[in-house]
């Protein structure tokens, strides 16, 4: 089954970015991951949370797969300079609906 990881990252550092962005995108291509949306074009439509710099959205073929990326030891520095350098949150998302009425795509 299909795992998303969404990010609402908001920079506190600029220094670990590019260096992040030209780095980990091909370590999330090579365990199977790809992202469908890294942007700071949002538009809020409900909510009190103010909006974050940066939204990402990747998808991966399976749990396994996102936390086999996330565990790397390659993705470790890059984690521990987006931890120093932002706050935010990363969650894994199952590609399911729970009620089992909305038809997902495989």
């Amino acid at each position: 089954m299909k795992c998303y990881a969404v990010a609402e990252i908001v920079v506190t550092d600029h220094a670990w970015v590019k260096d992040y962005i030209q780095k980990v995108t091909p370590m999330v291509e090579a365990h199977g991951g790809r992202y469908l949306a890294r942007t700071g074009k949002l538009e809020k439509l409900e909510g009190e949370r103010p909006l974050p710099h940066t939204f990402l959205i990747l998808e991966f073929p399976s749990r396994e797969a996102a936390h086999r990326f996330y565990q790397s030891p390659e993705y470790q520095p890059f984690r521990e300079a987006r931890l120093a350098g932002s706050t935010g949150d990363f969650v894994l998302i199952e590609g399911e609906d729970a009620s089992r009425v909305a038809r997902i795509a495989d």
